[in-house]
């Protein structure tokens, strides 16, 4: 546990090696989601081994007590879903339940980020604020940049806490969207329903979401 990242390349990975052991042990001790050009370069290979030891780590862990997570070209490991009771019972941890209105908010962030709290507010037809907020401070929302626009205004989206905290492994796992809904939110312009067809999505994003925040 007290192994460094760099102490694994350089005293136990000879440079141009990366097995899946090796992977395992890296993201084990990462205090912080590596990406795959910062794996590569620690230990000494192209972008394809580590695409390929990543699909091998995925597969073999997916029967054990840990999961490989994935936000855009970064990776980290986060415990199952499965344990997530046995886990906060240990941790003394009581489970937070989201409101209807941090459900809502937060499905619309998932779905259109990137996204600006005053295209949220447009969505939702009502202040956001203090929702945008609260989301903030529980890590489920993360700040992405600025918008290129008059005032630059802050775009939204989700980062590794979002996906543990509702067992997925990317943002290609989230529920699929109604019709209507997915319509509405491509409608608003932008975001991760820019290139969806509304007819590939076909359950309720924040009844999703809010079942597995119960679940969490």
């Amino acid at each position: 546990m007290t192994t460094e990242p760099e102490a694994i390349t350089t005293q136990q990975a000879p440079p141009g090696e990366l097995t899946e052991a090796m992977l395992e042990a890296l993201l084990f001790v990462a205090e912080r989601p590596l990406s795959r050009r910062e794996i590569g370069a620690l230990a000494g290979v192209d972008r394809d081994t580590v695409d390929a030891r990543l699909g091998d780590l995925e597969v073999s862990l997916r029967e054990r007590g840990l999961r490989l997570l994935t936000t855009g070209d970064r990776v980290e490991l986060a415990t199952s879903p499965e344990a997530g009771a046995l886990l906060a019972r240990y941790l003394g941890i009581d489970a937070v339940r989201l409101s209807p209105a941090t459900l809502e908010t937060l499905a619309i962030v998932a779905y259109r980020q990137p996204v600006t709290k005053s295209a949220v507010e447009r969505i939702r037809g009502v202040d956001s604020d203090y929702t945008i907020r609260g989301l903030l401070h529980r890590r489920l929302v993360v700040e992405l940049g600025r918008a290129d626009a008059p005032g630059r205004p802050i775009l939204y989206g989700t980062g590794f806490d979002f996906l543990e905290r509702f067992g997925l492994t990317s943002l290609d796992d989230l529920p699929p969207l109604d019709p209507d809904v997915a319509s509405r939110l491509a409608e608003e312009g932008g975001g991760a329903l820019a290139d969806t067809e509304p007819s590939e999505r076909s359950d309720d994003a924040a009844a999703g979401m809010g079942a597995a925040s119960d679940d969490a």
